[in-house]
């Protein structure tokens, strides 16, 4: 495929902020489309579209990790090594986020309406849920098992579809964007009366803080998810190749199991964090 021979995995290692930038471009090409060509679906199509255009890439890193895995007993070596593969995919994340809130935060609102249809329901639907829990308690096990149970669906969709995995975090990209953009816009509205430098300034503050209040809690929390996705997409990738059975397969069962755990510390990590700091640093 084109978009394959473009981009080559290996190099893409220690390479963030292209990978950066690549999300950024597959997101906004992947909205314009959806706008032009499917604009009643717009808010799914974009989601879809990203996913097709990542898929190629996603899935080589993912055979290069299982091959590394399959060679190597050293476990040091293999977290260092899957730590590239996350950090390309972290950046793939948040090239669509910054896409996504861009987009969300500078067209008309009646597109906003219509692109982000599905996500504003669902963040709806989030907050409504969680009206009237106890902070310290219910509020913190509701967060921690609902993340439980996108880890699961990320290794699920890893395994069962190598690189299935992404469209779980790009639609997670897509509802965080709204959130944020969402924030942005309500709050720039109170600075519409503001003029010149002082109006830019408070645009840019207003930008920062509708950003932060979710990335502090939300880098690990995607971290853990394409670490989970990681281990599901390796184990699917051996099971492909027939290794099923063998030792070289349990060997790479235990790294995989290596990886979920540490997804599970991480999403504790991050629940905590949503919990008990965002809100005392942004509410």
């Amino acid at each position: 495929m084109v978009i394959e021979s473009l981009i080559n995995p290996t190099k893409a290692e220690g390479h963030p902020i292209e990978m950066m930038i690549i999300g950024v471009v597959y997101a906004s090409i992947a909205i314009f489309l959806s706008l032009w060509i499917f604009r009643d679906y717009a808010s799914l199509v974009m989601v879809f579209l990203t996913v097709v255009a990542s898929i190629p890439l996603v899935y080589s890193v993912i055979r290069i990790e299982e091959e590394k895995d399959s060679t190597s007993d050293n476990e040091k070596f293999l977290l260092k090594e899957h730590s590239k593969a996350i950090l390309i995919f972290v950046s793939l994340f948040f090239g669509y986020l910054i896409s996504y809130v861009f987009w969300f935060t500078v067209l008309p609102e009646h597109i906003i309406r219509n692109l982000f249809n599905v996500q504003l329901e669902t963040i709806r639907s989030i907050n409504s849920g969680v009206v009237g829990l106890n902070v310290s308690g219910d509020f913190l096990m509701q967060i921690f098992s609902n993340n439980v149970k996108v880890m699961i669906f990320c290794i699920l969709f890893a395994f069962l579809f190598g690189a299935g995995a992404i469209f779980i975090l790009t639609w997670n990209a897509s509802v965080i964007a709204a959130a944020i953009g969402t924030f942005i816009r309500n709050n720039i509205s109170t600075l519409a009366d503001a003029a010149g430098f002082e109006k830019i300034t408070g645009y840019f503050q207003v930008s920062s803080a509708g950003i932060m209040r979710y990335i502090v809690h939300g880098i690990p929390e995607i971290t853990a998810y394409f670490v989970a996705g990681l281990a599901g997409g390796i184990i699917s990738v051996a099971v492909i190749r027939h290794d099923f059975g063998t030792d070289k397969f349990r060997k790479i069962l235990m790294d995989s199991v290596d990886l979920i755990v540490i997804a599970i510390l991480l999403l504790v990590f991050s629940a905590i964090v949503e919990v008990f700091v965002t809100p005392r640093l942004f509410y």
